[in-house]
């Protein structure tokens, strides 16, 4: 069978492994174009291009494979397309050229979570539990039918950089799976559920800066979910940013939300919330490092209050 896989992130890393390892003819690898990093600027591969040219797969990097990717795809001759994180939306004429179809490995137990971030969504909404659902891609948003699930917690306190990592793993071993069943004519083939369907939006960076009217759950899950992009952020009110790695949820008595609380190296950095309070134990200041809260207030006491988003910013 002729593969062509198309992936980006370090998610699609372990499917794109899981197939040459299950011995399938893996013959292009279609990726999103190297992209500028860091203060230098300097041209980085995608993860799913790097493992391709260490195995030896063809890369093409189209800007948008609908317009720019269809003859290379086609020349290509595939029996099946894979996807996994591709981060392009894959047009009628594309979903044509693979004989079987296309597999899309989704991280999240459709219909729920449709969308570019699930795995991020699913802990900014406080569950508990995600999966891995195989599907068959069609023109549609993460609509097509769904081939095979599995199920896995969420760890207490784990961030989308962590659960990622977990996930992967369950997504190759579903894909292999899924794919010993299409050959073997018995795998089941369901059609979503839109009455169960929710779909949630691309990450943006104006989601980081946290509303202290937020109970201190949704704060602490919202933490979690953007880690590590884009980041939840605290304002104080001269300016001042500082970037919250890791929270955790604390009781306490009705406050005005953004009340510092405590501010100190043995106490820590506690803020009111909505409902309860929020102790950030990582943060990072502008220009600096990722460090512990208590030390960080060792050498730099916050003088100043936090910010507080008032109600007709958030309507307008």
């Amino acid at each position: 069978m002729r593969i062509v896989f198309l992936g980006t992130p370090e998610f699609g890393v372990p499917s794109l492994k899981a197939l040459v390892n299950a011995g399938y003819d893996v013959v292009g690898v279609f990726t999103q174009p190297d992209k500028p990093k860091g203060r230098g600027n300097k041209m980085q591969q995608s993860p799913v291009k790097e493992c391709a040219l260490s195995l030896g797969i063809p890369v093409y990097q189209p800007v948008k494979i609908r317009i720019d990717g269809v003859e290379d795809l086609r020349n290509l001759k595939p029996d099946l397309c894979v996807t996994a994180a591709f981060g392009q939306i894959l047009s009628q004429e594309i979903l044509d050229i693979p004989a079987i179809g296309t597999v899309n490995v989704h991280s999240s137990l459709l219909p729920k979570y449709r969308g570019s971030a699930p795995i991020n969504w699913a802990i900014i909404q406080g569950e508990e539990r995600t999966g891995i659902t195989t599907m068959m891609t069609d023109k549609g948003l993460d609509t097509g039918d769904i081939l095979l699930q599995k199920e896995m917690d969420i760890l207490p306190g784990e961030t989308a950089e962590e659960l990622t990592v977990r996930m992967a793993p369950l997504g190759a071993e579903l894909l292999i799976e899924t794919i010993r069943r299409l050959e073997n004519g018995n795998c089941p083939r369901e059609k979503q559920n839109e009455a169960e369907m929710s779909y949630f939006p691309m990450l943006k960076k104006e989601m980081g800066e946290i509303d202290w009217r937020m109970t201190a759950h949704e704060i602490v899950c919202r933490v979690r979910g953007l880690t590590p992009w884009p980041g939840c952020y605290m304002l104080l009110d001269n300016g001042e940013t500082l970037k919250i790695w890791k929270a955790e949820e604390m009781e306490c008595e009705a406050m005005a939300p953004g009340t510092m609380i405590s501010a100190d190296p043995k106490a820590g950095l506690v803020i009111a919330a909505g409902k309860n309070a929020v102790r950030i134990a990582e943060l990072q200041a502008q220009g600096g490092k990722r460090m512990n809260a208590k030390d960080y207030l060792r050498g730099h006491p916050l003088t100043h209050q936090v910010s507080v988003k008032r109600e007709e910013e958030n309507n307008g």
